[in-house]
C-alpha cells in the first residue's frame, strides 16, 4: 500500500521566531549568529540576508562582508524552544504519527488520515502562520526522503507534492547535492564522473557504484531513484545533548582546553538530568585554526548522566588526536544514545549515588541563581570559555 508522508520545516526559524519578538526585524537583512569579534558562526539567516549569499554555518565575519548593514542578533535559545513545542503540539495532536527530527522540522504519517495529504498539509500550514505568524515548507510525498527533498524545493513557505510512482520523475533534474548522503566530498568525486544530477546518479552503473562506494553506492542509487522504506518513528525525543565552544583565539594550551572540556561535560550532564535521560555515546568534536573538523566517539559501559563519567570519556578522546602545542579553535562535547536513566550498580556501590545527588544539588543552586554560583576552586582565576 502506498504511504502518505508528509514533512515539514519551520523556515529560517530562528530568525522569524526573532522577528516575532522585535517586529522591527521584519523584511531586513539580518542573521541570528555568534559576535564576529569571537569568531561566531551563522545560525540562522533571514531571506533577504540570503540574497547575499549569507548562509548557515557560515562565519559571522564573513556574513558581513557579503552583506553589508547586515543586523546580527545573539541566539536566545529558550525562546526558539518555546515556539518549537507550542508548534509540535498542535501537529502532533493534528496527524496519527509523527517524528520530531529537530527543533524546526518533523516528518509525519498520514496514510490513515481520512484527508489526502495536500489537505493535511496545507490546513496545518496555514493554522501554524495564523496561530504563531511562523512560516512553513511542507513536503508530500510517498516516503520520507522524497518528502524532506519536496521540502526544500519548495523554500520558503512552499508546499511541494510528489504523487506516488513520481518519485524518480521529480528527483532526476535536482542537484545532486540535494540528496541525502551526498556531501561536499562524494559530490566532488561524483562530478569527476560527470554526475550532477540526481538522475545523473540513478543512471550510473551498478558495478560503477560498487567499485567507488561498495554497498553505499547502490544505496545511493536507490535514494537516487526516490526508495526510501524507513518509517516514520513516533516520538520526540532528543537523539543527542551536545555542548560546544568556539574561542575567541585559538587555545593550545593543555590546562585551559581541559577546563573548556570539563565545563562542557558538566553542562551536557546538567541537561541530561533536566530532560531525565541518560547517554551511551560520549562524543567530541575538535574543529583546527584551518577549519578542518574532526569527531570521535566511545561507548560507555553504562548509561549516565554524570559530569565525570562524561568528561572523562571526553578527555581520553581528546588525548588521542590532540599533540602539545596544537592549536584548537572549537571543542564541543555531546552525548548520544539516549534512554531512561537506568544504572545496574553493585552492592557495594554507593558512591555514584553521591555524586548524582550532589550534581541534582548543583543543578537546583545554579538553576535558581546562575551558572557561577557554583564553581570549582581550581576555577576562580582562570576561569574556561563557557558554552554556548
Amino acid at each position: 500500500m502506498d504511504r502518505t508522508i508528509l514533512h515539514f520545516d519551520l523556515d529560517a526559524f530562528f530568525c522569524s521566531v526573532e522577528a516575532i519578538l522585535d517586529p522591527q526585524l521584519q523584511g531586513q537583512a539580518f542573521v541570528v549568529a555568534g559576535s564576529p569579534e569571537e569568531r561566531g558562526v551563522v545560525s540562522s539567516a533571514s531571506y533577504p540576508a540570503r540574497k547575499h549569499g549569507v548562509r548557515s554555518a557560515m562565519p559571522t565575519a564573513q556574513a558581513l562582508r557579503l552583506c553589508p548593514g547586515l543586523i546580527v542578533v545573539r541566539p536566545r535559545h529558550r525562546p526558539y524552544g518555546e515556539h518549537s513545542d507550542r508548534v509540535m503540539d498542535l501537529v502532533r495532536g493534528s496527524v496519527p504519527a509523527m517524528e520530531q527530527v529537530s527543533i524546526d522540522e518533523a516528518f509525519l504519517d498520514v496514510t490513515d488520515h481520512p484527508r489526502p495529504g495536500r489537505e493535511v498539509a496545507a490546513g496545518l500550514q496555514a493554522e501554524i502562520l495564523r496561530r504563531f505568524s511562523l512560516p512553513t515548507s511542507w513536503g508530500v510525498a510517498p516516503n520520507k526522503l522524497v518528502a524532506k527533498v519536496a521540502t526544500n524545493v519548495g523554500k520558503p513557505n512552499g508546499l511541494i507534492v510528489v504523487p506516488p510512482g513520481q518519485e524518480a520523475t521529480f528527483l532526476a533534474p535536482l542537484p545532486v547535492s540535494m540528496l541525502w548522503g551526498v556531501g561536499p566530498k562524494t559530490q566532488g568525486q561524483l562530478a569527476e564522473f560527470g554526475v550532477r544530477t540526481i538522475g545523473d546518479l540513478a543512471g550510473m552503473p551498478e558495478d560503477r557504484l560498487r567499485s567507488l562506494w561498495g554497498e553505499r553506492g547502490i544505496d545511493l542509487a536507490a535514494s537516487a531513484r526516490g526508495e526510501d522504506g524507513s518509517p516514520v518513528v513516533e516520538g520526540h525525543e532528543a537523539r543527542s545533548v551536545s555542548s560546544e565552544t568556539t574561542f575567541a583565539r585559538d587555545i593550545s594550551e593543555r590546562e585551559a582546553l581541559s577546563r573548556t572540556l570539563r565545563s562542557l561535560a558538566e553542562e551536557v550532564g546538567r541537561r541530561l538530568r533536566e530532560s531525565e535521560v541518560a547517554g551511551t555515546t560520549v562524543r567530541i568534536k575538535v574543529r583546527w585554526p584551518d577549519f578542518t573538523t574532526i569527531t570521535r566517539q566511545t561507548r560507555l559501559r553504562q548509561p549516565s548522566d554524570q559530569d565525570g563519567e562524561i568528561l572523562q570519556a571526553a578527555q581520553e578522546l581528546f588525548d588521542r588526536v590532540w599533540r602539545p602545542g596544537k592549536a584548537v579553535r572549537l571543542l564541543g562535547v555531546g552525548m548520544a544514545g539516549l534512554g531512561p536513566p537506568l544504572r545496574q550498580l553493585g552492592l557495594f556501590d554507593r558512591r555514584w549515588e553521591e555524586d548524582s545527588r550532589l550534581l541534582k544539588a548543583v543543578d537546583a543552586i545554579r538553576a535558581k541563581y546562575g551558572w557561577d554560583a557554583v564553581q570549582r576552586a581550581s576555577d576562580l582565576q582562570k576561569r574556561p570559555d563557557r558554552p554556548r
